[in-house]
């Protein structure tokens, strides 16, 4: 994790841990490089991401307050934190039914920018949030980047391990949306009927120096899921 990553992970569990009401002010820059011991630049990063991440805001010449956090159960569409970040307040758990290390295919290459011999783990899981199908997620990961996944590290947080284990700085992700109808093999994971309407969502997740380490593909189910965009407008 990068210095200004950690910095504004710390501010957030701040916030959080004492429940800070919507508005209120924080400490101001020169208070934070002080409180924090790191660079001017440093701490303007942090804050700089956590108001794209929506847990604060800041009005030039007045300060930095705390943003309205979302609502219990939504899903961040913007920003790409994994389930387990993004719906920390609810209980949420994964059954997994592979991981497996395959040969990536045509759409694999293309998307990891990998060879066709180059191995990648496989894992599809079905992700549950409060006792709820939420999605069926099918993702490939590089094992040259992430040479270790096993089933009991996919029944948690993958992104945590590859962050806190592997040593990996993630970057940034790009993501394609599109309204689809379930298979028949989609519908028997969610349980939901042949044919409804689903959200199905590709998305590619880089490091910091831009080399694609996980494709990950998920279908969302209908009625279990909700979303939330909180902008950032600048």
């Amino acid at each position: 994790m990068l210095k200004y990553q950690d910095v504004a992970l710390r501010i957030k569990h701040m916030i959080y841990q004492q429940e800070l009401p919507k508005g209120t002010q924080l400490a101001n820059i020169e208070e934070l490089i002080n409180q924090y011991q790191v660079s001017r630049s440093t701490i303007i990063k942090a804050l700089d991401r956590l108001e794209r991440h929506g847990v604060i805001y800041q009005v030039q010449g007045s300060g930095i307050f705390v943003r309205q956090r979302k609502k219990s159960g939504y899903l961040n569409f913007m920003e790409s934190h994994g389930f387990t970040v993004d719906l920390q307040d609810l209980p949420g758990s994964s059954t997994v039914f592979n991981v497996d290390i395959v040969k990536p295919d045509a759409q694999v290459q293309e998307n990891l920018q990998c060879d066709a011999d180059e191995e990648v783990y496989f894992i599809k899981r079905l992700r549950f949030v409060d006792g709820k199908v939420y999605g069926l997620e099918q993702s490939y990961y590089r094992k040259k980047l992430v040479p270790y996944l096993n089933k009991e590290i996919a029944e948690n947080s993958i992104f945590s391990y590859i962050r806190d284990i592997c040593n990996i700085n993630i970057g940034f992700s790009d993501k394609y949306i599109q309204v689809t109808k379930l298979d028949a093999e989609m519908a028997s994971y969610i349980g939901l009927p042949e044919g409804d309407p689903a959200l199905f969502v590709e998305e590619i997740f880089y490091t910091t120096s831009g080399e694609p380490f996980d494709f990950s593909r998920v279908v969302y189910h209908c009625e279990n899921t909700k979303f939330c965009v909180q902008g950032h407008a600048k």
